[in-house]
């Protein structure tokens, strides 16, 4: 995670310098200008998942199963949050590795998430026992 970091560092400094031997200020104007705006963009997409995320109980999602069916190995946590609309329920201590977070549904079934360092690294759907004895609605 520090390398992927410190390369990003890296490779917009170099960006800036090269556009500066090769093109001036103007082309420095022009590297800065675009680095802004990659950032805010990233940070305008976080800003809208925790707006929406607000606006619902926390771990609550819409289905369950659908959401261990969009979950991938390696997402981050906020992607997570995105495909949810909601903060899920910490079961772990807080600032603890590895982070466990849950997400249930309306129906009793959730998903159990864990994550190292921000990065889903497993998932568990578990579904509510379903009574067989009892008569069918029709």
């Amino acid at each position: 995670m520090k390398f992927k970091s410190i390369l990003l560092w890296l490779v917009g400094a170099t960006l800036v310098a090269v556009s500066y031997h090769k093109y001036g200020w103007p082309g420095v104007a022009v590297i800065v200008g675009g680095l802004v705006m990659w950032g805010l963009l990233h940070f305008t997409r976080m800003m809208t998942v925790l707006k929406r995320a607000a606006q619902t109980p926390m771990g609550h999602v819409a289905s369950a199963v659908m959401l261990n069916a969009k979950l991938r190995k390696g997402v981050n946590l906020l992607h997570v949050m995105a495909l949810t609309r909601s903060i899920g329920l910490l079961q772990t201590e807080k600032e603890a590795q590895p982070e466990i977070y849950r997400w249930t549904d309306a129906g009793g079934s959730h998903v159990t998430c864990t994550f190292m360092h921000g990065k889903l690294q497993s998932w568990e759907l578990v579904r509510p026992l379903v009574d067989e004895s009892a008569p069918a609605a029709q």
